[in-house]
Parts: structure tokens; C-alpha cells; sequence
């Protein structure tokens, strides 16, 4: 969920269902104080200049998590909303690497766990998530597992 002064409303973004070998993925959270809340997200955020979708799931996968990964499915690209050009490209990361976190000074509360994707998917359900893409890429991700 990276954001700088460079990234604007219409700045594409990618988000990552990592998942490792036992069917667990990788859950952030944060405190959002302005929405009321500690929230749950998947690993993503906008894309650097010149990067393309997958470019930018990666490297957000690597410094929100430290997670590298051998295999990837696209899972689709859908409009961040109606009133501009920016699309959001969901992703399904395998094949996992762990090392560490390459936090940014705005991401340094970035707390990293792993759970099982049915409990994901019901915190998803329970609205634990802040943002939409999140519990979007984890049920596109439980319908090809």
C-alpha cells in the first residue's frame, strides 16, 4: 500500500494474494486512525513510473512482506473506480521465498502474519479489510486453489 506524492488518483496499483506451501497467505495490518481503525490488506500498492503490473505486485510483495516468488497468476484488472483510468491488477503469488520486510518511513506499523485463506476470506466477509481489492484477489485466489 506504498503511496507517495508521485502516485495521483489515476496511477494504476496491484495487489498480491501470496500464498505458501501450507495454503496460508500473507496478511498485513495497520492502524488507520481516520477510518476508525486497526485494518487488515493484502501486500500491494501503486505502481512506480514505467513499471508494468506485475513489476509493481512484486515489488510490493518484496517490501511489504520480504516475500519473493517463483510463480504468479494474474487474476484480473478492474477500474479503481468509475471516475478515472486507474485499474487495480490482482494477483496470485507462489512458490515462496521469506526474508525481510523493506519498509518504507509510512509503512514502519506494517505488521506481517500468515493465515490460513478461509480465515481470510471471513475477515474479509466480517469487514476487516479496509480496501476492496484485498477480498477481491483472496476469493478469486480460493476459486482456482
Amino acid at each position: 500500500m506504498t503511496t507517495t506524492s508521485q502516485h495521483g488518483p489515476d496511477t494504476n496499483a496491484s495487489v498480491v494474494v501470496a500464498r505458501d506451501r501450507d495454503g496460508n497467505v500473507a496478511i498485513l495490518s495497520a492502524d488507520f486512525p481516520q477510518y476508525g481503525g486497526e485494518y487488515l490488506f493484502l501486500p500491494g500498492g501503486r505502481q512506480e513510473p514505467g513499471e508494468s503490473d506485475e513489476e509493481c505486485a512484486r515489488r510490493e510483495l518484496a517490501e511489504e512482506a520480504g516475500v519473493t516468488a517463483a510463480r504468479w497468476r494474474h487474476l484480473g484488472t478492474y477500474a479503481i473506480s468509475l471516475n478515472g483510468p486507474a485499474r487495480l491488477a490482482l494477483y496470485l503469488a507462489e512458490g515462496l521465498t521469506v526474508g525481510q520486510q523493506q519498509l518504507t518511513e509510512t509503512e514502519a506499523d506494517f505488521k506481517l502474519m500468515w493465515w490460513p485463506l478461509d480465515d481470510a476470506i471471513k475477515a474479509a466477509q466480517e469487514g476487516h479489510f479496509l480496501l476492496p481489492g484485498g477480498p477481491l484477489a483472496l476469493l478469486l485466489a480460493a476459486r482456482i486453489i
